[in-house]
């Protein structure tokens, strides 16, 4: 990988005066960034090497409590620590903070100085190495969508996120005059991750008030992954700057359209140069190696489902009529399928997984799709027909999984998956997903109040 600002341009700003702090950032099991702030001048000196931090954070549910069950991390093992060993090729400056880099860290054993397994990043640079292995490289992009609210996190917070403002008051799906009012933000958000060595195509409005949807250019899979997680959490922070709020929550309100992260991927050979989903005398220019790749997505779409959809929530996206998706078949050019041809007979051609909501982690979604199609590859499995006309209407067609427990069991009696991740690996994800489902179980909703405080 290309350094997108070197270590050598880093020691001459930090002698100059130009950076001053530098955040050493490890992927957790959520997709957010958890790490340091290092006083530049320190982590030039030493920290570039190796930092560390508390085993806990890959073993935790999105409100950070600790959760029983895990394997890898518990009380009883007294929760020690983690090396977390900084990608320097991954280091880049962040316009939107003053005086500050970013370098994202590979999560190792503290005794070993493995990679651990179970870390996302991990996951995902295991099955790139699969795929080298078989001479191919695969090219990724995920749009990610999200509201914007005229409102601070506090403010929302404080009001129970209810009466919350949209920046719009009504759909604004490729709307010129409503992003105008909202170019504060997201020009903001587009220089600033442009700045940031991150390559910018465009942001428009999407299908519902106040929804913002951001592209960046495709990359191999790991780079995609790493420019996603930041996008997000720049995102966030830039909204912050500027008094607004931000949610990559899935179905934020029943009334509004889900937010997605829908995946763009083929595979090339593995200098990049050749597009292996591409034969211009196949039917619609795909090559037997993609639709072999495709019939392996599918045949293990259920099973690959917690790391496109990993919350309750999640899959209260799937509605009939909004976008998202409910049947996982594929389709030419058809938004109404879980996977959609792209780029029909040129060397652009790919499928793109409409599965995943914007609250999905990227190097897990990434990595159970690239397992997913190697197994179509390598069993050569033959691909259905396409799907044609309407998916929501289909009958007797493959389903996306209707709930968070449907997903979990499907996730934890995969062969596939449990070959390509490792047991424990799995294990340790379907800890994560029944305990999300356990806690649901367990709390009391406003429905439930609204419905039995007067009539039980």
């Amino acid at each position: 990988m290309t350094p997108i600002y070197s270590f050598d341009d880093l020691k001459r700003d930090v002698a100059d005066g130009r950076i001053d702090t530098i955040i050493a950032a490890q992927v957790d099991m959520q997709g957010r960034l958890m790490g340091k702030r290092f006083q530049a001048e320190y982590f030039v000196e030493s920290a570039y090497k190796e930092t560390h931090s508390c085993n806990y954070l890959l073993a935790t549910d999105i409100e950070m409590e600790t959760i029983s069950g895990y394997k890898a991390t518990s009380w009883e093992q007294g929760y020690g620590d983690y090396t977390m060993k900084p990608d320097l090729s991954t280091l880049r400056k962040l316009p939107w903070l003053e005086g500050t880099a970013l370098v994202l860290c590979d999560v190792l054993d503290h005794h070993t100085h493995a990679e651990v397994p179970h870390s996302p990043r991990a996951i995902l640079k295991a099955q790139v190495k699969r795929l080298e292995a078989m001479g191919m490289s695969a090219f990724m992009a995920t749009e990610l969508e999200f509201f914007l609210f005229d409102q601070t996190y506090d403010q929302a917070r404080e009001s129970g996120y209810r009466n919350l403002k949209l920046a719009s008051g009504y759909n604004e799906d490729y709307h010129i005059f409503q992003t105008t009012k909202e170019e504060e933000v997201m020009r903001a958000i587009r220089t600033g991750l442009q700045g940031a060595g991150i390559p910018v195509e465009n942001s428009k409005g999407e299908a519902s008030a106040g929804q913002e949807e951001i592209n960046v250019r495709y990359a191999d899979a790991l780079t995609m992954a790493d420019r996603h997680v930041i996008i997000k959490n720049a995102a966030k922070e830039i909204a912050w700057g500027k008094g607004k709020a931000i949610t990559f929550l899935a179905k934020w309100n029943y009334a509004a359209a889900g937010s997605s992260s829908h995946i763009h991927q083929s595979l090339w050979s593995a200098d990049g140069s050749e597009p292996l989903f591409f034969d211009k005398d196949g039917e619609h220019g795909m090559s037997e190696l993609m639709k072999h790749y495709i019939a392996g997505l599918l045949a293990h779409a259920g099973e690959i489902t917690y790391f496109l959809a990993p919350y309750i929530n999640s899959y209260k996206r799937f509605m009939a009529g909004t976008f998202a998706p409910t049947k996982a078949v594929w389709s030419k050019d058809n938004r109404t399928a879980g996977y959609r041809l792209c780029g029909e007979a040129s060397k652009g051609i790919r499928i793109e997984c409409r599965v995943g909501g914007s609250d999905l982690n990227p190097y897990l979604a990434m990595a159970a799709l690239i397992a997913a199609g190697i197994d179509g590859i390598e069993k050569k499995m033959a691909l259905e027909p396409a799907f044609v006309g309407d998916a929501y209407g289909g009958k007797d067609i493959r389903e996306i999984p209707k709930t968070l427990r449907d997903a979990v069991d499907l996730m934890n009696g995969s062969e596939l998956l449990r070959s390509a991740f490792g047991s424990d690996v799995i294990d340790h994800y379907v800890r994560a997903g029944q305990w999300e489902q356990e806690e649901y179980d367990r709390r009391v909703t406003d429905w439930e109040v609204a419905r039995g405080f007067e009539r039980v």
